[in-house]
C-alpha cells in the first residue's frame, strides 16, 4: 500500500496545469518526430536535451517521458501507412498494417496501433509501479552467457519468423552482423573492416542503415516497380477510425499476449522493443496458420499488428522502470534520459527513490497520464493521418526521400553518411528486388556488438572454457525454447511442402 500512496502524491505533483501541459507537448512532439523517417523518439529526445536546461527537473523529465512513448506511435504511424517506420521496433507493425492500409483500411489500423500502445503502456506502468524490486533482482541473474543466449535466440527466431527461406533470412542477417562490426574494436583499438577511411572508423549507424534500407529502399522499389505494378490504383483511406465489436474482439487477445512478450524485454539490456515486437509478430503468425480461415497476407491481419504495438510499448514502460530502478538504459532513448538525468545532477538507482521521490513518483504517475493523453490525440486523428495516403505518389516519394536525408544530416551532420545512406537505399532496394527479408538484417546489426561482447566477456571470465556458455539455468531454458521452435518451424515447413507436393 506504501506503493499505491507514493503514486498518489505523484499524481498530485503530475496533476498541475504546468506539467499536464509538458506531457501534451510531450506526446504531440514524440507523435510528430516519430511521423518522420530517421527521427525517432531518441532523437526527439536528444534534440530537446539542450533545451530543458531551463525547466525544473520534473517537468523535463515528465516531457521526456510523453516524447519518448509518442515516438513509438509516431514510427508506427509512418510504418502503417507508408510503410517507412521510423525505428527498428516499429518494423514488426509494418508487415501487417501497412497491407490494411493499403487495402482502405488505414484508420482501422491506425486505431489498433493507438490502442495497443495504450493496453501495453498502461500495463507494464502498473508494474513498474508495483513490481520494480522484484524485476531489478531478476535482471541482476543476466550474465554474459545469458545475453549471449538471447542474442542467439533473438537471430534464430527473426530468421525463421519473417521468410519462408531459411538461407535468404540467414543470409541476410550475416549481413546486418557484417555491418554491426565495421568500425574500431573497443577490446583491441583495432580498426575492422573500415578500408582505412576515417569516416567508418565510428562505425555505420543504425539510423542510417534502418532509414536507407526500410525508407530509401521502399521509395526505390515503390517509385521503379511497385508504381508500374499498380498504374492507375490510387490507395484512398476509408471506413471509420474506430474498431467494431467483431474487430475489437478479434485484436483484444493479439494485444494481449503482445503485452506478455513485451514486459520481460523491459529489464533486458537486448535491443529495447526490438525484440519482443518481432516475437509478438511471428507468435501472431503461428498461431494464424492454425486457423481455418487464416487472416495474414495480402489483405493485412488485425492481429498481426495488434500484438508488436502492445508488446513494443510495454517494453517501452518497464524499460523506463529499469531505469528508474537500476539505471540500466535498455534502448537509445533510455540512454539519452539516463544522461539528462546525470545532468540533472541526479543518478537513477534504488539511491533515487530516497533522495528525490517527489520526482519520481511524479514521473511514474506521468506513464498513466502520456497513456490517456495519447489514446484521445491519436484515435480521433486516425482519419486525418490516414489522409497522408490521398498525397500523389511523385509527391510522396520525393517527401520522404527529403526527410530521410534531413533525418540522417540531422544525426550526424556528414555528407559521407548522406552517400552511405543512397548506397544502403540501394541495397535495400535489390534486397526486396529478391525477396530478401530486411528484419534480419536490421536485427543483427542491433544485437550483434551485444552478442560479440557478451561472448568474449563470458570466454575471458572462464579463462577460454566454452562450457560457460552452455551452463546455468536461464541459458538452458533459452537454449531448449530455441531448440523447440526450430523444429517446430521445421516441422511446418515439411509438412507444409509436403502437402503441396501432393
Amino acid at each position: 500500500m506504501d506503493a499505491l500512496s507514493l503514486l498518489a502524491d505523484g499524481f498530485a505533483g503530475a496533476f498541475t496545469l504546468q506539467n499536464l501541459l509538458w506531457v501534451l507537448i510531450g506526446c504531440l512532439l514524440g507523435t510528430a518526430v516519430g511521423v518522420m523517417p530517421g527521427l525517432g523518439s531518441s532523437m526527439a529526445v536528444a534534440l530537446l536535451l539542450p533545451v530543458t536546461f531551463a525547466l525544473e527537473p520534473t517537468a523535463a523529465f515528465i516531457m521526456f517521458a510523453g516524447v519518448y512513448f509518442g515516438g513509438l506511435f509516431g514510427d508506427s504511424t509512418m510504418g502503417i501507412l507508408m510503410n517507412t517506420p521510423g525505428q527498428a521496433s516499429a518494423i514488426a507493425s509494418t508487415f501487417e498494417g501497412h497491407r490494411m492500409a493499403k487495402n482502405g483500411r488505414a484508420a482501422q489500423a491506425l486505431a489498433v496501433a493507438a490502442i495497443g500502445a495504450f493496453i501495453g503502456g498502461f500495463i507494464s506502468s502498473i508494474l513498474v509501479v508495483f513490481l520494480a524490486p522484484v524485476l531489478a533482482d531478476f535482471s541482476t541473474k543476466f550474465g554474459p552467457a545469458e545475453y549471449l543466449a538471447l542474442a542467439i535466440f533473438a537471430f534464430a527466431a527473426t530468421s525463421s519468423v519473417v521468410t519462408d527461406s531459411a538461407v535468404k533470412g540467414l543470409l541476410s542477417l550475416a549481413l546486418g552482423l557484417g555491418v554491426a562490426v565495421v568500425g574500431i574494436d573497443g577490446v583491441t583499438g583495432i580498426p575492422r573492416f573500415t578500408m582505412d577511411s576515417n569516416y567508418l572508423f565510428d562505425g555505420i549507424s543504425l539510423v542510417t542503415v534502418t532509414v536507407a534500407i526500410l525508407a530509401l529502399g521502399e521509395v526505390f522499389y515503390s517509385a521503379s516497380v511497385a508504381r508500374h505494378q499498380e498504374e492507375g490504383k490510387i490507395i484512398r483511406p476509408k471506413g471509420r477510425a474506430w474498431l467494431t465489436g467483431a474487430e475489437f474482439k478479434e485484436a483484444a487477445p493479439a494485444w494481449g499476449r503482445g503485452t506478455l512478450i513485451g514486459l520481460p524485454f523491459g529489464i533486458i539490456p537486448a535491443g529495447g522493443a526490438d525484440i519482443p515486437t518481432f516475437l509478438a509478430y511471428g507468435t501472431e503468425r503461428k498461431l494464424d496458420r492454425r486457423r481455418k480461415n487464416p487472416q495474414f497476407g495480402d489483405k493485412g491481419a488485425i492481429r498481426g499488428l495488434a500484438a508488436p504495438e502492445a508488446a513494443g510499448n510495454a517494453t517501452t514502460g518497464m524499460a523506463m522502470g529499469a531505469l528508474l530502478a537500476l539505471g540500466l538504459p535498455i534502448s537509445a532513448t533510455a540512454a539519452i534520459m539516463l544522461a539528462a538525468f546525470r545532468q540533472y545532477g541526479l543518478q537513477p538507482g534504488p539511491l533515487l527513490f530516497e533522495r528525490s521521490p517527489e520526482l519520481v513518483w511524479a514521473l511514474l504517475a506521468s506513464f498513466f497520464i502520456a497513456m490517456v493523453v495519447l489514446l484521445a490525440i491519436n484515435l480521433p486523428f486516425a482519419m486525418l493521418w490516414a489522409k497522408l495516403l490521398l498525397i500523389p505518389a511523385p509527391y510522396l516519394y520525393a517527401g520522404i526521400t527529403v526527410f530521410c536525408g534531413l533525418g540522417i544530416y540531422a544525426t550526424s551532420s556528414s555528407t559521407f553518411d548522406l552517400l552511405m545512406l543512397l548506397g544502403i537505399g540501394l541495397l535495400g532496394f535489390l534486397m526486396r528486388m529478391n525477396d530478401y527479408p530486411l528484419a534480419p538484417l536490421i536485427i543483427g546489426m542491433v544485437l550483434g556488438p551485444l552478442a560479440e561482447t557478451s561472448l568474449r566477456d563470458a570466454l575471458t571470465s572462464s579463462s577460454g572454457d566454452f562450457s560457460v556458455l552452455f551452463s546455468g539455468p536461464i541459458v538452458i531454458t533459452l537454449y531448449a525454447v530455441l531448440v523447440l521452435m526450430l523444429l517446430l518451424t521445421l516441422r511446418s515447413k515439411v509438412t507444409k511442402k509436403t502437402g503441396n507436393d501432393i
